[in-house]
């Protein structure tokens, strides 16, 4: 009976961290749902982040669970799963998390949860216990989302340009003020739907390993799917200022009619990603359409070296979190019950 209870107190403290993670991930990944609205002036930061919470809690009604389950079935082999690789997965993540969040670097709270599950599971049963055709394609859309994120991005800031060429410059600033309230919700909704089933994913796995939910199940517990996603919305909702600036104000300036094209770009970029059930970063995806819009004005308009500086935290995110995972899964076998 000690053993059972143990095991279910074990359960439940590792949920609530994990949706502490998807509070942090809402709260990290803020920025790449307002950044462009806040810093174009079309919402002041107190809308903006209400407003992105609240479609990424919509997500909820919107996407399938594929990119849950990829996570949860497609990285890592379920059989060697325990409390111990969900803990050191978790501490990987979240410590990466806080680090780049302290320096104000826009990184990937996704590939952070991939490096912690990576790094967890190595140290519990060595390189047997990788699915790498799952971790390849994941890996593969570190490079794919920002370049697709770059070229929507630019494409759409070159048709828009063709296409207001007469225009005045004030009545184009006003019509792309109303419609990028539009493509900042089709982002955030985007961003719900991809991020917030990473944590879903996880919780999945957990639960499958702990004998409380079905490995043949198609869909994990309700209220993992509700948790999940309201925290993710609360971490938005909270913000995460520090990267808003480095966002929104750092890599390049935007108007409204570049946020506009930003935004469709990433948001274009994160749907197909759900759809194929890939689980991408919504930072990556983001700052790639950043640059193309930047780009497509003048090569100088983007700030290539802060640019340069987000691609080392990429590089560095799935290994640099995978070793905290690793040193964390030896402690908490080590010293946890």
């Amino acid at each position: 009976m000690h053993s059972i209870q143990l095991a279910l107190w074990a359960v439940i403290t590792l949920v609530v961290v994990a949706l502490v993670f998807d509070f942090m991930n809402g709260f990290h990944d803020a920025a790449n749902s307002i950044a462009t609205v806040v810093s174009t002036g079309v919402l002041k930061p107190q809308q903006a982040v209400a407003f992105a919470a609240a479609f990424n809690v919509i997500a909820y009604f919107i996407f399938h669970l594929k990119v849950a389950a990829t996570v949860g079935k497609g990285t890592i082999d379920p059989a060697i799963v325990d409390q111990y690789v969900i803990f050191g997965a978790l501490v990987g993540a979240i410590g990466w998390n806080i680090i780049t969040w302290h320096y104000g670097i826009p990184s990937s709270s996704s590939h952070a949860l991939i490096g912690g599950l990576v790094g967890s599971a190595w140290a519990k049963s060595g390189w047997g216990s990788l699915n790498m055709e799952g971790l390849l394609k994941t890996v593969s859309f570190i490079f794919i989302s920002p370049v697709l994120g770059f070229v929507l991005g630019s494409l759409f800031m070159l048709i828009v340009s063709w296409m207001y060429f007469r225009t005045p410059p004030s009545k184009v600033d006003r019509r792309f003020r109303r419609w990028q309230l539009i493509s900042a919700g089709v982002y955030s909704l985007g961003h719900g739907g991809n991020d917030a089933q990473k944590t879903i994913g996880v919780i999945w796995m957990l639960l499958i390993a702990a004998g409380y939910a079905s490995a043949t199940a198609d869909a994990p517990p309700i209220w993992v799917i509700g948790g999940c996603y309201l925290s993710m919305g609360l971490g938005t909702l909270f913000g995460g200022w520090r990267i808003v600036r480095t966002m929104g104000q750092k890599i390049t300036k935007l108007k409204p009619v570049g946020g506009f094209c930003a935004e469709s770009g990433g948001a274009i970029t994160l749907f197909v990603a759900s759809f194929l059930g890939i689980p991408v970063s919504t930072t990556h995806t983001i700052t790639g359409a950043i640059v193309g819009v930047g780009a497509t004005q003048k090569f100088s308009a983007v700030r290539w070296g802060v640019a340069g500086n987000i691609v080392w935290a990429w590089i560095l995110t799935i290994p640099a979190s995978a070793v905290m995972a690793a040193a964390a899964w030896w402690l908490g076998h080590r010293f946890l019950p």
